[in-house]
């Protein structure tokens, strides 16, 4: 059954921006599964390897603010285009500096893509469902993730590292042009019209000034601030767990690296598209119940998933911790759909690629970028199985600063423009 006329541009937009999501996640993991390999061939340590993610990291996110103010007043689509070889260039790293500068570089597109892709499909799709349509986009995570991890790892330990970098990364570059087709719809066109300032309210505003305006006035809204506090917290402890858990099941448990690297891909791709896909639909049924229902639903599910996670890296036994891990992965990946939900309906159309921006640069700065090195430095001062604890820690904090995030909002009628 093909879908209406009016609703294509919609549909083929999502599914554009979701196959580039899918690559630029597989991109991402293609790290932790070459970590031992990486290690033998340049000669460095847990903690060095253990910077390799925030080395994207860090260039991402202060990308991040830049094209999300871009995204409020230009041209989308272009900025979404822009794409990086750095993938292809790290398998051509011959030491340390310049395998890290040439993961620091993949920062810059996926930055452009990050900020400014959900803003532009809440302009495709009504509020009332968003939480499953970011829960499309954001299915390719897990799938992307665990791709990188299995295809990263298969190919790695047959082929070599390089070569997993060569053949992960070509798909990519013949990509980035489709987005240039896609239509640029109105901003706040999905949105009702008190939400939704007319765009004469904010041609022409462009600028430092303009820009670090839009910032401080989301920073000072609480609903918003707490959202993204909670929303690090969350980020922290998955990212920890994202890089290690590989090298945990291999060193702390005992498995191959091929059963390690796949085993572990094999329950992300399940659990994560699942989980993805059945939050988003909870979602939208508990937002037609309170307004603050996505961050109700974020809040309790990401609670449950702390005590399941640590039973999940405390237990010796696999028919303890594999069922563990499953269900601690399923439960966060449930709010994935709506927690970005969440921030597009909460803010002014025309702020929402800065609100993502800075959520981005918030969760990064403060959640997956310390963690993995913190992480990696425990390790080696203490032991590794100590260490990855601090994940079901983060998760419960992350969940009881979304309880307050959905108290707060539930003081606030409509988004505020800056």
């Amino acid at each position: 059954m093909t879908a209406p006329a009016s609703r294509r541009p919609a549909l083929i937009a999502l599914g554009v921006l979701t196959t580039i999501n899918l690559l630029n996640y597989l991109d991402r993991y293609l790290v932790p599964p070459l970590v031992p390999e990486l290690e033998r061939a340049l000669g460095i340590s847990h903690a060095q390897s253990g910077w390799l993610w925030p080395a994207f990291m860090v260039v991402y996110m202060i990308a991040a603010p830049v094209f999300g103010a871009w995204g409020d007043r230009g041209s989308r689509t272009r900025p979404i285009a822009l794409w990086s070889i750095a993938t292809v260039l790290s398998g051509l790293a011959r030491s340390y500096p310049q395998l890290f500068a040439s993961r620091a570089l993949v920062g810059i597109g996926e930055a452009a893509y990050a900020a400014i892709a959900p803003a532009l499909l809440a302009d495709y799709f009504r509020a009332s469902i968003r939480g499953r349509v970011y829960a499309v986009l954001n299915m390719a995570l897990p799938v992307g993730a665990a791709l990188g991890y299995v295809l990263g790892g298969l190919i790695g330990h047959h082929s070599g590292w390089r070569a997993a970098f060569f053949l992960c990364g070509a798909p990519g570059m013949l990509l980035a042009a489709a987005v240039l087709a896609l239509p640029d719809p109105p901003r706040g066109a999905q949105d009702a019209p008190a939400s939704a300032p007319s765009r004469s309210d904010h041609e022409g505003s462009g600028g430092i000034s303009a820009a670090v305006t839009v910032y401080r006035s989301l920073l000072g809204r609480a609903p918003y601030l707490l959202l993204v506090l909670g929303f690090a917290a969350y980020t922290f402890g998955l990212g920890g767990l994202g890089f290690w858990m590989p090298t945990f099941l291999q060193e702390v448990r005992g498995l191959s690296p091929d059963a390690a690297t796949s085993g572990f891909g094999g329950i992300v791709i399940v659990t994560g598209f699942l989980g993805t896909a059945a939050g988003g639909w909870l979602g939208d049924y508990c937002l037609k119940r309170s307004p603050q229902g996505y961050l109700w639903f974020s809040a309790v599910t990401t609670l449950a998933a702390a005590p399941v996670a640590l039973l999940a890296l405390t237990s010796p036994a696999p028919r303890i911790y594999f069922p563990a891990i499953v269900v601690a992965q399923l439960l966060c990946f449930l709010s994935t759909g709506p927690i970005n939900a969440a921030i597009a309906n909460m803010v002014s159309p025309f702020e929402r690629a800065s609100a993502m921006a800075l959520s981005i640069f918030a969760i990064h700065l403060l959640g997956d970028v310390p963690s993995p090195p913190l992480i990696g430095h425990l390790a080696v001062t203490g032991s590794l199985a100590r260490a990855v604890l601090m994940v079901p820690v983060a998760l419960a904090i992350g969940g009881v600063i979304w309880l307050f995030a959905a108290r707060a909002d539930g003081r606030v009628s409509q988004p505020v423009p800056a």
